[in-house]
């Protein structure tokens, strides 16, 4: 047991008082009587108590408990050594005693359980999988790991580890540690000596023109002389094969390369080879922005030659056609553009994810959009509430317009186990929406369905959205497949209503038991009952669901991209509750528009037809219809124009527009006014070895920027940014390795584009043991560097303790003295032996009162007198 105090310069109060107590007893020595002297003592150990307790005094008892735990580092550079590790904890058990707790926990990126800190552990389990293991953060893992122990008891942590990390900063950590009774010890380990070959860096010029001959150079290291394979790509399209022989060390290789392709172009380098150790590190990335004019791509939705090209010609803006499901999912391919049109292009083809990374070409890097209307286009096209959506300067949804019909909705929706996880989800996010799309006076009824119907929301006339929508969306799996009796129920809910289009939409992964679909559905068809089918996947029974979409006179929709349900079941939904297509003559009303009026000048040709859509506040409306209907709108999106064309292309929706002269100048215009304003100014953007972006201006204006970063998916990365100069500007991003593309932006919304690649994580380097760092974290914290398994339970230097506080205590016995002091003064002794005084009268002697001031007072007034 040992006795300590907190703030002992508190104790320095006494001094004082010791004097005052003094100097008051060498003062009244003479007339202090032994009962005085023993109440002066209670008064002093009173006080001293008092000052004590502030002092913060403790009894630290000791615990005989110490603690073990194992960190075992099981990152990529780790690899193989499992076992190793495994004989080595188990070998060190054998030597623990009985006082002592062990437990075992994995790390790389984070920390993870093996085995629970408790006296019982006597053997080592059976690890478990460990998901991420591109980093090594031993700073993470001490700090976890001092969280599960007891911080009274004595604790030792065993790192198992090669050293390397590549996350935090362990010495930063345990210079934390001084005081807490924690040591660590380390146990090296490190991956056998074998053959690997990695790329060290591959790098680009950051611009190019098109056919300039631009050098690709590659640093390439192998730990042991050999032949290997180089293979360099352009956006994916192998450019260059070579054969090449590796010695020892370091070897450079440079090949020279006239760009074809236009914009931020992705170049790759990847080296193969026989026998290789880390496949990892391998393949490296880079970018260049290879500048020529002005590209666009165009979505082509016809299955036809597209009829903007044919009105564009050969001598316009250069272009590329391409079909809906041959878009890219990297938002790389789409920077090598400088404008996008969908024309005709239904959702469903496109999917959710890749309308997103659209959207970020457009919101942060400034390429234009336009959408041209057709039977596949707008709210038909299944955009309602997409990414798209958000991005073009009108809404599929029509608002204020005249009366639309009356209509029933049953969604059929698959809810058996196979449907688990995204599917479900998908399907219920796609139902929600379609809910959202319907007006409060329709009818809605949804059913989901395993081995049975489960109706959970009755087929009745809409009350609260937002209530249906929350139903929906707690749907949970279930069990097997049964579609005929849910899809009986659908139909026996809607045939008796008085509604002008009742329609059900069935969703299913699965198949089911026959049923007689032929008779429910002919039944329906007289009700005025159409049916859509939408398979999930390619389990579902395609041919069955494709005959029921065709008995029904409703659309079948195959699906093998979950992301596209919820396109699907918005274009259901628009198809059946409104008559989007306006197909009465007119002439468009044009309104005075920057680079428009000159186009019109000779007067409007007349159209044929359009799609409805409601123009979003802040749109620039430059054609109209006669019911005040956007046929031509644009706005600002981010630092991207967007343009919505509700018309078509190919003349039957726009009547005379096609065969009018200035047909092929429409689109030209529209191309240019989508075309971004980019930035002549050329930023330096280079990779810092810290693993930030150094971004240099030569104007001196850094601290102006707007800077973004965004990934090959198109998410938008967090960026931070710390101004260190006039001219330079550092971005911290946390970003995986891969591609990262940067714009950045004046305070004129001038756009620069820059691409980086991210290297593959140092965990798939070969590296030594890092001794340093080992030394330093075991000479910090008191441990040792151990080689032996039974040295883990070697004696500890320090022992636990439990701090118990005695403030309460002392305190606690100041006042009761404080009380007896103030008991004796008011009482005297007396009240200590009342009692006996019954028993021994004592005989009352005349005391002879002392003169009080008042009476000594009058005395001297009557000798006066």
């Amino acid at each position: 047991m040992d006795l300590r105090i907190d703030t002992p310069l508190v104790l320095l109060l006494l001094l004082p008082l010791f004097l005052y107590f003094g100097w008051t007893y060498f003062r009244e020595r003479q007339r202090l009587k032994k009962s005085h002297i023993v109440v002066l003592a209670i008064r002093i150990v009173a006080i001293c108590c008092l000052v004590l307790a502030l002092a913060g005094p403790y009894l630290l008892l000791p615990i005989k408990e110490e603690q073990i735990v194992y960190l075992l580092d099981r990152s990529a550079s780790m690899n193989g050594t499992e076992d190793e590790m495994a004989q080595f904890i188990q070998e060190s058990l054998q030597s623990k005693k009985e006082p002592q707790l062990a437990g075992i926990y994995s790390f790389s990126s984070t920390l993870q359980t093996e085995a629970i800190l408790s006296k019982e552990l006597k053997d080592v389990p059976k690890l478990t999988e460990i998901k991420a293991t591109d980093q090594t953060n031993i700073e993470q893992s001490l700090q976890l790991a001092t969280g599960i122990v007891d911080p009274k008891k004595a604790t030792r942590l065993v790192l198992l580890t090669d050293g390397n990390e590549t996350k935090g900063d362990a010495l930063e950590f345990v210079s934390r540690l001084k005081g807490a009774n924690i040591s660590v010890d380390v146990v090296p380990f490190s991956l056998p000596v074998v053959h690997d070959v990695s790329l060290k860096s591959f790098v680009s010029p950051q611009v190019a023109y098109v056919g300039e001959q631009q050098q690709l150079v590659t640093e390439i290291h192998a730990t042991a002389a050999g032949q290997g394979e180089l293979l360099l790509y352009e956006n994916d399209e192998l450019i260059h094969r070579e054969a090449v022989e590796l010695t020892e060390g370091t070897n450079v290789f440079t090949y020279k390369h006239a760009a074809t392709a236009e914009g931020l172009v992705k170049y790759e380098a990847v080296i193969q080879v026989g026998q290789d150790a880390i496949f990892e590190n391998n393949k490296l990335t880079s970018v260049t922005m290879v500048q020529s004019e002005p590209h666009l791509l165009i979505v082509n939705g016809y299955e036809t030659a597209s009829p903007i090209a044919a009105a564009l010609g050969s001598q316009s803006i250069a272009y590329d056609v391409v079909d809906p499901k041959s878009l890219p999912n990297e938002l790389s391919s789409y920077l090598q553009y400088n404008a996008i049109i969908f024309d005709n292009v239904p959702g469903h083809l496109v999917g959710e994810a890749k309308m997103s990374v659209i959207e970020q070409a457009v919101k942060n890097f400034g390429v234009g959009f336009t959408m041209v209307g057709g039977e596949n286009s707008f709210g038909l096209g299944g955009y309602f509430k997409t990414p798209i959506e958000t991005l073009l300067p009108v809404e599929m949804e029509i608002k204020g317009k005249e009366q639309l019909p009356s209509l029933g909705l049953v969604i059929v929706l698959d809810r058996s186990g196979s449907m688990h996880g995204s599917k479900l989800e998908l399907a219920k996010e796609a139902a929600a929406r379609s809910v959202e799309m319907l007006r409060d006076e329709d009818t809605l009824g949804f059913i989901a369905f395993d081995d049975r119907p489960w109706e959970i929301i009755e087929t009745a006339p809409l009350k609260s959205k937002e209530e249906a929508v929350d139903t929906i969306l707690s749907v949970t799996p279930g069990g097997g497949t049964e579609i005929y009796s849910s899809l009986a129920k659908s139909y026996e809910n809607l045939a008796d209503l008085k509604l002008q289009r009742k329609h059900i939409i069935l969703l299913t992964d699965g198949q089911s038991q026959s049923g007689n679909y032929e008779d429910l559905i002919a039944e329906g068809k007289e009700n005025g009952i159409t049916l859509s089918t939408v398979a999930i996947g390619q389990d579902a029974d395609a041919n069955l669901l494709e005959a029921l979409s065709d008995m029904g006179s409703g659309r079948f929709y195959d699906v093998i991209d979950e992301q596209t349900i919820p396109s699907i079941l918005s274009r259901e939904t628009a198809m059946i509750s409104r008559t989007y297509i306006e197909d009465n003559p007119f002439y468009p009303a044009i309104y005075n528009a920057a680079g428009w009026n000159s186009l019109f000048a000779n007067g409007v040709p007349q159209m044929n037809a359009y799609i409805g859509t409601t123009a979003k506040q802040g749109t620039t409306v430059i054609a109209e219809s006669e019911k005040e209907d956007p046929v031509l709108a644009q706005w600002q999106y981010g630092l991207g124009k967007t343009f919505a064309f509700t018309s078509d292309s190919t003349g039957k929706w726009t009547g005379d527009w096609a065969r009018w002269q200035d047909w092929g100048t429409f689109w030209q215009t529209l191309i240019s006014q989508m075309l971004p304003s980019y930035n002549d100014v050329a930023y330096d953007v280079r990779l810092e070895a810290d693993g930030s972006f150094m971004i240099t201006d030569p104007t001196n204006e850094a601290a102006f920027l707007d800077i973004v970063a965004v990934n090959e998916a198109g998410e938008e990365l967090e960026t931070q940014l710390e101004t260190i100069s006039a001219s330079q500007v550092r971005a911290v991003v946390q970003a995986e390795p891969g591609l990262i593309f940067f714009r950045i932006a004046d305070e004129q919304q001038a756009i620069y584009q820059a691409g980086l690649s991210v290297p593959y994580s140092a965990e798939y380097e070969l590296l030594p043991v890092n001794e340093k760092l080992i030394e330093e974290l075991t000479n910090q914290t008191g441990g040792a560097v151990l080689k032996e398994p039974q040295d883990v339970f070697r004696d500890f230097t320090t022992k636990g303790a439990d701090r118990q506080n005695i403030a309460t205590w002392l305190l606690l016995a100041s006042m009761l003295l404080f009380f007896m002091d103030i008991t004796i003064r008011r009482f005297g002794w007396s009240f200590l032996t009342k009692t006996n005084k019954k028993e021994q009268p004592i005989e009352e002697k005349p005391v002879q009162a002392e003169d009080t001031n008042v009476a000594q007072l009058l005395k001297g007034m009557k000798k006066r007198s």
